[in-house]
C-alpha cells in the first residue's frame, strides 16, 4: 500500500529525516518508535503533507504523493490523527466528526458527512448524539475524538500520531485494542507512532525504530525489543531501570 524510498528532510543546516525507507502491506499495522528527535513526527508530516520532503519518494497504491498538498493526501485515503487534540469547542462532538467527514474524501454531501460522522463515534465508543458537547472530554475522550475524525475522512491508511498520550494503564490498553479493532473490522492499515514501547509492541504486526532521523532497526516486535542497539538507543544506559523496561517490552511482546 505504502512505499516510502529514501525519504530525506533538513531544516537548513539539520537533518531531520536521513535516507528513510520502508513499506507497508495492506492491512497491516506498522509500529514507528523511536526517543524524542528521532524523526517520527517529521515523516508522519511528510506523508500527510504537511511538510514538502527534501528528497525521496512516498509511493500510495502506486501514485507518487510526495509534496502533494495535504487535502489531496486526505483525499485520495491518508488520514492521520495528532498528537495533541484541538477541537473546536463552538461545535458539538458530532459536528467536529462530521466536519471531518465533510472534508476527507472529498465529499460534497452534508447527509454522506453525516453518515460517516456517526459511524466513526460508534466505531470509537463516543456518543453520537447531535448535541453532546465536547467540553468535558477527558484525555482519554480526546483520544477517541481524534480518532473519530481521522476515521471519518474514510481512509485506506491511518497515521496514528501517539494515541496514548495522557492516558492511564487501563485507558492505554483500550486504545491499543482500538487500534487493532479498526484494522481487524474496517479493514483499514495503520502506521502508530508511540512511545509506550510495550503497548504498541502487543499490537503491531512489525516495528521500525529510528534515531536521529535514521533507521536503527525493522522487524518483527520480538527481535526488535530484543535488538541490543535498540535497547541501548531507545530505552537509554544500560542501567537496572533500562534493563526492567526491556524486559517488559519483551514480555508485552510475547518474547
Amino acid at each position: 500500500m505504502l512505499a516510502v524510498n529514501g525519504l530525506v528532510k533538513r531544516f537548513g543546516g539539520f537533518t531531520a529525516v536521513s535516507n528513510v525507507s520502508f513499506k507497508v502491506e495492506k492491512g497491516e499495522i506498522l509500529g514507528l518508535i523511536g526517543p524524542n528527535g528521532s524523526g517520527k513526527s517529521t515523516i508522519f508530516n511528510m506523508l500527510s503533507g504537511t511538510l514538502v520532503p527534501t528528497a525521496g519518494s512516498i509511493l500510495f497504491d502506486g501514485h507518487e504523493i510526495a509534496g502533494h498538498a495535504p487535502h489531496r493526501i486526505i483525499n485520495g485515503g491518508i488520514g492521520r490523527t495528532f498528537q495533541i487534540p484541538r477541537p473546536f469547542h463552538r461545535l458539538t462532538l458530532f459536528e467536529n466528526v462530521a466536519l471531518a467527514g465533510f472534508y476527507g474524501q472529498g465529499r460534497h454531501s452534508r447527509k454522506v458527512a453525516d453518515q460517516a460522522a456517526e459511524k466513526a463515534l460508534h466505531m470509537v465508543g463516543l456518543p453520537t448524539d447531535r448535541h453532546a458537547p465536547v467540553d468535558g472530554l477527558g484525555a482519554a475522550g480526546l483520544k477517541k475524538l481524534e480518532l473519530a475524525k481521522a476515521l471519518a475522512t474514510g481512509p485506506k491508511l491511518l497515521l496514528a500520531d501517539e494515541s496514548l498520550g495522557g492516558l492511564d494503564e487501563h485507558e492505554m490498553d483500550q486504545a491499543a485494542d482500538m487500534l487493532r479493532n479498526i484494522r481487524d473490522e474496517l479493514g483499514i492499515t495503520i502506521i502508530w507512532v508511540e512511545h509506550i514501547m510495550g503497548v504498541l509492541m502487543r499490537v503491531v504486526d512489525r516495528v521500525m525504530v529510528l534515531d536521529h532521523g535514521e533507521k536503527i532497526s525493522e522487524g518483527l516486535p520480538a527481535a526488535v525489543a530484543a535488538d541490543p542497539r535498540v535497547i541501548e538507543v531507545y530505552l537509554g544506559s544500560d542501567s537496572d531501570a533500562t534493563l526492567a523496561a526491556a524486559s517488559e517490552a519483551r514480555r508485552r511482546a510475547g518474547v
